[in-house]
């Protein structure tokens, strides 16, 4: 039965929208009525934020126009005449990524920060954060009484045990429930939220969707941007995106049926480009037995256990799967291996049958790792082009080092973005990319120096099917080489290359499962 078509809540009508030299979206309209809840799918690229951020009030509309009938409806109700008073007042958006700053109000942390207890103290804590958050919020949205009380939302997004806990510590999953939290202070009658599922675990996705509709239920409208099987029960209605536009509009059951229905072809990678990029010149690199022992590994921040009783082994050639809910220590165990975390001279480790602490430096333990995690985009500068991220695989830096790089080096970085087709972006800023190609630019940085390692932290975050396919596809050829091993990290099985073989799943810190 179709849905009954209620007042209008918001409508754009013929928009153009641009940011620098690039036209976003190019002539769109769309309508959302009283009671709808929208998800807006679409591959990498297809304008999906920016579709977000423009409601928002963020991107230059150079044609057409926004109407927000329900903070037109909102101002009237409660005789609020002040200019300032904008539709962004009742709008709130989470983004993919947190953007925290430190006690000095600057956005200055560093990659391995959230490892370095002593350095943690220059970070708020969440219930800090909380607070701040709600000092900050204009008092004349509670004109229309408190929906989502302070009780409400830390009950609600199971806050109460982070509450001590400093805002860099937190896993994922957490930093994305407390970005929710921050959003929900502002009581919005409008929620845009970019990806939210991205990154979280099996179990917090069912924990997801019943908040979303308790959220629905309170009266605030839902947009947000997923995948296309990850859509929420709350939702009405689905939107596709492509190249800025519009290409279909469905109710959700709709959809869904729609997507059962479609196959997708399965791309494959270049396998005599592969097996010249991988050729291994220094025969140094395989020169051990073991990648890594752990023995007995314990990790505390304080007076709480991060790891505890770890012992794992990978001998060269296994690949391994590392599983575990948010917050179950695995960043952390991949940070003694990468060499961000200084808790790991604590330990008993051997890389690459070498015991830590030996004499070896963080850059002959980095250069026989590649290394992909989810927030490494973020410490990027912003002047950073796609080639220069690439290049700075060589030197396991967040910078690249010119000088350092040969022209043998640069045009076999061309060559992988040309394995993965992303070589038309070499030139462009890298952190002006959507999300999936930053995801595939990362990749690329961890295998243009072709380590005995992988370790591979959650790299399917943002992409789209298409990419995955590409990606699973380029990881099973690159680790069929019997002699590079792999650790892969996913809360999504079906994410999983077929070519691992060991499991490991934690789970509090500590190994629930091996084999």
């Amino acid at each position: 039965m179709p849905l009954l078509k209620t007042g209008i809540f918001l409508q754009i009508n013929h928009i153009t929208v641009r940011y620098l030299d690039s036209i976003l979206l190019p002539d769109l309209s769309f309508i959302i009525h009283e009671g709808e809840n929208f998800a807006i799918t679409g591959k990498s690229g297809s304008g999906k934020t920016s579709f977000l951020q423009t409601i928002l009030g963020k991107y230059n509309i150079v044609k057409g126009s926004i109407s927000y009938p329900f903070f037109e409806s909102f101002t009237k109700k409660y005789h609020i005449e002040d200019p300032l008073f904008t539709s962004r007042h009742l709008i709130a958006f989470v983004p993919q990524e947190a953007h925290f700053k430190n006690k000095q109000n600057m956005a200055d942390f560093y990659y391995q920060q959230r490892f370095n207890s002593s350095d943690g103290e220059e970070a708020v804590t969440v219930s800090e954060y909380i607070r701040e958050t709600f000092s900050l919020v204009d008092k004349r949205i509670y004109s229309s009484g408190v929906r989502f009380s302070l009780e409400w939302i830390i009950s609600h997004l199971n806050l109460d045990d982070l509450l001590n806990k400093t805002i860099i510590q937190l896993s994922h999953g957490e930093t994305r429930r407390l970005l929710i939290a921050k959003a929900l202070l502002k009581q919005p009658l409008l929620l845009l939220l970019d990806n939210p599922l991205m990154g979280l675990d099996v179990t917090a996705r069912p924990f997801f969707y019943r908040l979303m509709s308790q959220i629905s239920r309170k009266g605030t409208q839902i947009m947000l941007v997923t995948a296309p099987d990850e859509i929420p029960p709350c939702i009405t209605h689905v939107i596709e995106l492509r190249q800025g536009r519009i290409t279909g509009e469905w109710t959700r059951d709709a959809f869904v049926f729609k997507e059962t229905a479609e196959t997708d072809t399965i791309w494959q990678p270049d396998q005599n480009k592969i097996l010249q990029l991988t050729k291994n010149n220094d025969n140094n690199k395989n020169d051990f037995e073991c990648v890594l022992q752990m023995k007995d590994i314990h990790v505390k921040y304080g007076n709480t256990a991060i790891l505890s009783d770890i012992n794992w082994t990978i001998r060269k050639g296994e690949k391994w799967a590392l599983l575990g809910p948010n917050g179950a220590g695995k960043s952390t165990l991949l940070s003694l291996i990468s060499g961000d975390n200084p808790q790991a001279y604590a330990n008993t480790i051997y890389l690459f049958d070498k015991k830590r602490g030996s004499g070896e430096s963080i850059w002959d333990i980095k250069h026989q790792i590649g290394f992909v995690s989810p927030e490494l985009h973020v410490y990027f500068k912003s002047n950073s082009s796609c080639l220069d991220v690439v290049l700075s695989g060589y030197t396991d830096t967040m910078n690249v080092n010119h000088k350092k790089i040969t022209k043998e080096q640069v045009i076999h970085a061309i060559t992988w973005m040309q394995l993965l087709d992303t070589d038309e972006l070499k030139d462009q800023k890298f952190k002006q990319l959507p999300a999936g190609k930053q995801r595939l630019i990362l990749l690329l940085r961890a295998l243009v120096k072709n380590p005995p390692l992988l370790i591979l932290d959650e790299p399917c975050q943002g992409l789209d099917e298409d990419q995955k396919s590409h990606f699973k596809n380029i990881i099973g050829r690159i680790c069929s080489d019997p002699d590079r091993s792999l650790i892969y990290v996913t809360h999504y099985p079906d994410e999983i290359p077929s070519i691992v073989n060991h499991t490991l799943h934690l789970k509090k810190g500590k190994v629930m499962e091996m084999e």
